[in-house]
């Protein structure tokens, strides 16, 4: 007996296909909790002005490499998405792990700039900066693993050539994850 698509997922009364319908409503809920975070970041920026100080501390470089690398690693799923749409499962199944490896560095980056801050005793309990800093940069890096393993699924799914509309999914959600660390650099690396 061959494998049924749910009903779910194959019909919608919105007009909009199912799975991007669903993709846009775990963003919505997903900018409360971000907006929140930032929204709290700058109302306490604003009456601290020791936060000077600690941001100083932060590296920019590192900072602006993890950007050229988030973005980078969207034109990818980009490219991915328009490889699907052309049925090019071999080119979209690349990208996709094109896609992953960006999120990779990006990771690694991340786990150096944590290394190297807690060596230097800047740690999540130092200072409320060092809260913010560590709650919304490991809030975002859980967002890309989650990205990166979700990727890794759907990439098999292409390789079978099944699935394909799953890619404009994920790249919704890489956008996203994108968006979201291009509020975080200015804030947390540059904003001195």
């Amino acid at each position: 007996m061959a494998f049924q698509v749910p009903i779910a997922t194959s019909r919608s009364s919105t007009g909009i296909p199912t799975s991007r319908l669903a993709v846009w409503w775990v963003l919505a809920s997903e900018i409360v909790i971000f907006g929140g975070l930032i929204m709290s970041y700058l109302m306490f920026r604003l009456h601290h002005e020791s936060w000077s100080y600690e941001a100083a501390k932060t590296d920019p470089w590192a900072g602006g490499f993890n950007t050229f690398v988030l973005l980078t690693s969207s034109l990818f799923v980009v490219l991915a998405h328009h490889a699907a749409e052309n049925n090019d499962t071999k080119k979209s199944f690349r990208y996709i792990w094109y896609t992953i490896g960006g999120g990779g560095v990006f990771m690694m980056v991340k786990i150096y700039e944590y290394s190297s801050k807690i060596m230097h005793d800047y740690t999540m309990f130092k200072s409320v900066f060092w809260s913010f800093y560590y709650t919304a940069t490991g809030l975002h890096g859980f967002h890309v693993l989650c990205g990166m393993v979700i990727m890794a699924i759907i990439a098999q799914d292409v390789k079978k050539g099944k699935n394909l509309h799953r890619v404009e999914a994920i790249g919704i959600y890489w956008h996203f994850v994108d968006v979201i660390w291009i509020f975080l650099f200015p804030l947390l690396y540059i904003a001195k």
